[in-house]
């Protein structure tokens, strides 16, 4: 059976690693964890702009390898499109190598979690509420520019989860 990749995408504290979690475990998967958290913790600063490519290719490296284990659907928390689009915010360009990257989206469904939470400062990974709310309009944007085709998921887990059931069908 082809297992689906489902693209989680989200600006910053909207709720993304939270539901691909919870989408995982109710469709009895794995999910991929946003690389990004990790390479923070690990060097215990955020990126520099040379760095945005390496964290593209190491975050589709998980999905390559965790698309041999997972059952019917792989939930993707994040992708080289954020990736893309955050160098574009900090930098105002996107290098060559993430560019062909980034337009790698092969995904077989792209969710994107609206920022109508609760904005939650997270050490050295969280902005502001206004870069949150710009964010989010800039992949909003960016989907529509490159004609991909997406579900807005607002409201809390349980009706983000109802939301992606009705998608997705039954566990």
């Amino acid at each position: 059976m082809t297992v689906q990749r489902i693209a989680i995408l989200g600006a910053e504290s909207s709720g993304k690693s939270t539901l691909s979690e919870a989408l995982a475990r109710h469709y009895g998967t794995i999910w991929v964890p946003e690389y990004l958290r990790e390479f923070v913790d690990t060097h215990a600063r955020v990126p520099y702009e040379e760095d945005q490519f390496g964290i593209a290719r190491t975050q589709r490296a998980r999905e390559d390898a965790a698309a041999l284990q997972a059952n019917r659907f792989l939930f993707c928390d994040t992708t080289p499109l954020m990736t893309a689009l955050y160098s574009r915010v900090y930098w105002g360009r996107v290098d060559a190598q993430l560019a062909a990257l980034d337009a790698r989206h092969d995904y077989a469904l792209t969710l994107v979690t609206a920022p109508d939470t609760p904005w939650e400062p997270d050490g050295l990974q969280r902005e502001s509420e206004e870069v949150r709310q710009r964010v989010h309009q800039m992949l909003l944007d960016t989907l529509a520019a490159r004609g991909i085709a997406y579900v807005l998921l607002e409201g809390g887990l349980p009706h983000r989860m109802r939301q992606v059931e009705a998608l997705l069908g039954p566990a």
